[in-house]
This record gives C-alpha cells, structure tokens and sequence, in this order.
C-alpha cells in the first residue's frame, strides 16, 4: 500500500492506495489562505507541514499501518519555501504561486533566453523571481529553499534530505529542460547562489526514508501536480477544475502559446517531457454564473440547462475574468459575451460558459501534436454534457477518468514505480454535431475580445 499525498493550494488530500489503485482510505485538511497586500498570496510553511499530518492521520485512521510500503507526494508548483537549513525554520512566510508581487520584475527579464533555456515564460507564476526577492529582502546564510515537495521531504526526513524532482525544477525558471539540471547562466541572472538549491532527481526515485504519524517509510515518488496527472493518464490529458491545464507528452516543439516543461519519469528512464497549456477561467465560469449573477442554484444544473437546447442561439461567452492565458496569453482581455438577442435565455449564457470550456482546450491542442484520444479529469468531468461536446468539438473520444484524484493516483503509481494508465471511467465518441461552424463562431468572439 502507498500512502500518497497530495498537497494543493487551498488543502491536503491523502490517500491509502494499494497495487490495484483501490482507494483504501482518504483524507482532506484546509489550508488557510494569506493576502497581505493585493495580489500577494501566501501560506505558512507550518500550516502546510501541519495539513499534511492532519489529512495523512484521517486516511490512517483504520488502515493497517503495517502494510504501507512507501511514500508517494505531489504538489502545488511554484510555489516557493525558504527556510533555514540549521533549524528547520522557515524564514519567511510561502509564496504562492498566484503570487504577482514579481510582475514588474518580470517584465524586465530576456523572454528570449528563458522561453530557450527553460522552455517557460518570465512571468510572476514560477519561482525564480520570488525566491530573488526573498534572498534580497532576507538576506541571510545557510539557507535552504524548494518548492513545496522539497519542504515535506525536508520535515519527514527530519533535515536529512534535500531534493526536488524534474518536474517541480523544470518550474522554477533556475533549470534547464535540456540538461534537467540548475543552469549557471540562470542562476546568475536571478543572483540564486547554487548552494540554496535541492539536488534534482527524477520522479520515480529514493528520496529517502521519511517518518509520518509513528511509521518510517522510503519516500519513492514526487511530481508537481499537473505531471502527477499526466503520469496518470498515460501520455495525454487534460484538468478540468476552477481553471484547466492540457499537458501532453511529447519531445516536439511547441507551437505559439504553450509552454514545454518536464514530464515524470521512473528511475533508469530516459528523460521526457510534455507541452503544457493552462486556461485561466473553465469552472470559475459556472461558479461566477452561480455567484456573481445568480442564474445557478447550484453547478451541476448546468448541465440540464445546456441540454434543454437544440443550439446555443449563436450566444459566446469569452471568459475572460482573469485574462486570458494559453495559447492567447493576453492579460489585458476581459469578459465577453457576444450573440444576445431578444430569445437569449439563461439557458444560452450558461451553455455559452460550458462551450468555452471545450473552446478553449481545443485552442490549446491546436497548438500541439494530434491526439487519437483525450483523457479528462477534474470536477467538471461530472457534466456528461460538455465531455460529450468536447468529444464533438475535437474529432476524436474523450475519455474520463473513474477517480477524480488522478494527482493523488499519479504519485502513487509513481511511488509503485509503475508506469500505466490509472482506471478509466466513462468514453464519450464524437458524435459530430456542427462543431465547425460553432468553433468559427468562437474564434470571432474572441477576436471580439484580444
């Protein structure tokens, strides 16, 4: 059995999973949320310390401790921990990934030599930036930093271990994607001596003995948790929650608009990587017609809503409430919603939001090698009618995964040193119902909108 845990950006999900991926216990602990300015985000590196051994306790409770064989983790990336390396103490509170603190640094870095290097962006979301302003308002010796695998390896091995994966490394604008190593230029350029840093390794290796809640195990897996997914899904897949991430793994180039970042990979295998395409607004979408305007009582009434229409009327929503992100990477757009008419219901906006959803992940794979097939996971994944409309949307199935955790079943298969798909749920084939004429629709509501 493998104790995986997943520790995410607003709570700690732990499972117990045997060689069957059953899930034989579960847990979920908050993690409370800091701003102390607008648009900086934090957490406290104890609390998450703390969520773990809360979540890790409640999946525990009634399992045969004896039986655990190992430690699998995935985790929130980017994020960025300094601490010191003497005490175990952390010097400053987390900054989380959604942290925009760096952004007018940003703009001052060689797009150019980063996008070469690192395959990413010079953007606040990864960690280099927030780590140079750590270092520069802490100045400080004998420190330590990582992301926040490399924190939880640090507390369960009691200080003993250092280390990151590849896959977190390959997000921190310090490595490079050729070499999966610290890169001396990058380093240079965000003045981060190399002796802060945690020794890379790949995601399904040793990364030492870790103590949890009376057990001492071998910690055998680590991935950030968009990769852990994609570990999961076997090559292919995309996320859809508040946001969506499509990840496919693949040595090609990218085209305009995504990013190229490491994928997982087990001990003794050659490296791999993947293209990556986040989408900023996909369920916030449906949560914001639900709370911001009221046309919902609850989410899972989209569905019967969208389903009430033969057509969506020629009604587009572009939900750009947070800008938009791949493959546009427009900051400056905002919100659209095109084709009202007299006839518009709810029904239709709330359509409209579930389309763009489907929109926005075929703008994405446009951009990247041609799938025969399109693994799905995440909460809406439940809404049988948007996988169905994404299956028409790109030509080809869609198929869900029967476990919603796939970040947590990544990690453990990773632990498990195993590589296959994780259990399927449902296949939805594309049924063709005029999504050429709608995607072109879409494509002139968001030339409407950038």
């Amino acid at each position: 059995m493998i104790l995986a845990i997943d520790q995410g950006t607003t709570g700690t999900t732990c499972l117990v999973v045997d060689d069957e991926l059953r899930i034989l216990g579960r847990g979920y602990a908050e993690l409370p949320q800091i701003f102390p300015r607008p648009g900086w985000v934090e957490h406290d590196p104890e609390q998450i310390w703390r969520s773990v051994l809360d979540a890790a306790g409640r999946a525990l409770d009634g399992v045969d401790r004896t039986q655990l064989t190992a430690i699998g983790i995935t985790n929130q990336r980017e994020t960025t921990v300094l601490w010191e390396r003497a005490t175990g103490r952390p010097v400053h509170n987390a900054i989380v990934w959604q942290d925009r603190r760096t952004a007018e640094r940003c703009g001052e870095l060689p797009a150019e030599l980063i996008r070469a290097k690192t395959g990413l962006v010079p953007d606040p979301y990864f960690s280099a930036t927030k780590l140079e302003w750590l270092l520069r308002e802490l100045p400080a010796k004998g420190l330590a930093f990582g992301t926040v695998d490399s924190w939880l390896v640090w507390k369960l091995t009691g200080g003993r271990v250092h280390v990151t994966d590849e896959t977190n490394a390959s997000r921190t604008l310090l490595a490079s994607l050729d070499t999966l190593d610290w890169d001396d230029e990058l380093l240079d350029l965000f003045a981060v001596p190399r002796d802060v840093l945690p020794e890379i390794r790949p995601s399904g290796s040793d990364f030492g003995e870790g103590e949890l809640l009376g057990a001492t195990l071998p910690i055998r897996g680590i991935a950030g948790d968009q990769q852990a997914a994609l570990f999961a899904a076997g090559g292919a897949k995309a996320t859809y929650g508040t946001g969506s991430f499509i990840l496919v793994e693949t040595e090609e180039e990218p085209g305009g608009g995504v990013l190229r970042t490491a994928a997982a990979r087990l001990e003794g295998e050659e490296p791999r990587r993947a293209l990556e395409g986040a989408v900023f607004v996909t369920g916030a979408a449906i949560q914001w017609l639900r709370d911001g305007l009221g046309l919902l009582g609850d989410a899972a009434e989209s569905e019967a809503l969208a389903a009430s229409l033969d057509d969506n009327g020629g009604v587009y929503f572009v939900p750009a409430l947070a800008g938009l992100g791949s493959p546009h990477w427009a900051p400056g757009a905002r919100g659209t919603i095109t084709g009202l008419t007299g006839g518009t219901t709810r029904a239709h906006i709330v359509r409209a939001a579930l389309e763009a959803a489907a929109y926005q992940t075929r703008d994405v794979l446009e951009a990247m090698p041609p799938l025969d097939l399109l693994r799905a996971d995440g909460g809406m994944t439940r809404n049988r009618w948007l996988m169905q409309f994404q299956a028409d949307l790109l030509g080809i199935p869609v198929e869900t995964a029967r476990e919603p955790e796939q970040t947590a079943l990544g990690a453990a298969l990773l632990a498990l040193a195993e590589r296959r798909p994780s259990p399927a749920g449902e296949i939805f084939e594309p049924q063709h119902r005029d999504a050429e004429r709608l995607y072109a629709g879409w494509r002139e509501a968001l030339r409407r909108t950038v």
